[in-house]
């Protein structure tokens, strides 16, 4: 009687790559490449099915130190290429690697399609604010004054928001997370990995070099717990060093308040209860920046629908396959008539 071995469990080392990582000291995308090798490893990804694609930037690295396949492609285009590889293998796990620059410049317009499209792929943006390869010019997130090679007297741009971005181009899931929270990023990779369909990750990624601390306002540890906002679907939408810290509607509108628990008469049950299958609170909450309103990390939104490549197999199955051999076709007479 043969006896199965079930095969053994694979650790961080597996998914790690003899190239030397060539990022700066103290760089964020350490921290992200750490996690996601945790995250591969916990949820029982095989190397040989899983692949990597990337784009141009700091981020696009990301495929030489994964011990899986990998395409480092061209400027922005990394979502057409991810879709390719997943209508011709469907059953590749594809995770897609970008930067602010890559995914919202010269690659805004691939974003949107695979989104929109609800392509079943992980798409992780590195978001620092800066272009960090080409030495520190302004990027499509940059804030309004950002000083850089590129605009020494300051950006005069509008930042895009790249959750409110993803939202907007119909992403069905839209997660957020920080380069240096080892413990919470995982939870959201995960998530988006489970999600069938286009899984959109924002990972506020530090550049050292280049835009060092641009996110301490709610990032610093001091003042992390009251300025960013951890959320949970069905859990009140709490926060706080004292966890006294809520959100709720105010009144009379469809705007977000923050309210403390135990002044002017405020309980547990006057906060809001987080639902992410609700794309209107959702996009509440992708909107918040402080110092107004805490910055909310966790899983956003999540509501899924049919998946691209699904829906594509199925046309394709029900229009059925040509019989005749291509030559045949090819050779059968004129494919078209003059009018």
């Amino acid at each position: 009687m043969n006896v199965a071995t079930p095969p053994e469990k694979l650790t961080a080392k597996d998914f790690t790559t003899d190239q030397e990582v060539r990022w700066c000291p103290g760089c964020g995308d350490y921290a992200i490449l750490k996690s996601v090798r945790n995250t591969l490893a916990d949820i029982g990804a095989q190397p040989h099915n899983t692949v990597f694609v990337s784009g141009i930037g700091c981020a696009a690295r990301f495929p030489y130190y994964m011990e899986t396949y990998g395409f480092h492609t061209i400027h922005g285009r990394a979502p057409a290429v991810a879709t390719g590889l997943k209508l011709a293998n469907p059953e590749l796990d594809v995770w897609v690697i970008s930067g602010d620059g890559d995914a919202l410049s010269i690659g805004g317009n691939h974003l949107l399609h695979v989104l929109r499209r609800n392509v079943d792929l992980q798409f992780l943006l590195f978001n620092n604010e800066i272009y960090g390869l080409t030495k520190g010019q302004y990027s499509p997130t940059s804030r309004t004054g950002t000083r850089s090679p590129s605009t020494p007297m300051g950006s005069v741009d509008n930042p895009v928001s790249a959750a409110l971005f993803a939202l907007g181009s119909g992403a069905r899931f839209v997660g957020r997370s920080i380069d240096t929270q080892q413990k919470h990023m995982p939870k959201v990779l995960k998530r988006a990995h489970a999600h069938r369909g286009a899984s959109f990750v924002e990972i506020f990624q530090n550049c050292i070099v280049y835009n060092d601390n641009v996110f301490g306002r709610f990032t610093e540890r001091d003042i992390a717990a009251d300025n960013q906002i951890d959320v949970e679907h069905g859990k009140p939408l709490i926060y706080g060093k004292e966890l006294d810290k809520g959100l709720r509607i105010k009144s009379g509108t469809l705007e977000l308040e923050i309210v403390t628990i135990g002044e002017n008469g405020v309980t547990i049950d006057d906060i809001l209860i987080h639902d992410e299958t609700n794309k209107t609170l959702a996009t509440l909450l992708a909107s918040m920046d402080p110092p107004n309103f805490p910055v909310a990390i966790g899983v956003l939104y999540c509501n899924p629908g049919p998946t691209y490549v699904a829906s594509v197999r199925q046309q394709s199955g029900d229009v059925g396959r040509p019989v005749s051999p291509i030559n045949k076709l090819l050779r059968s007479g004129h494919t078209w008539q003059n009018g």
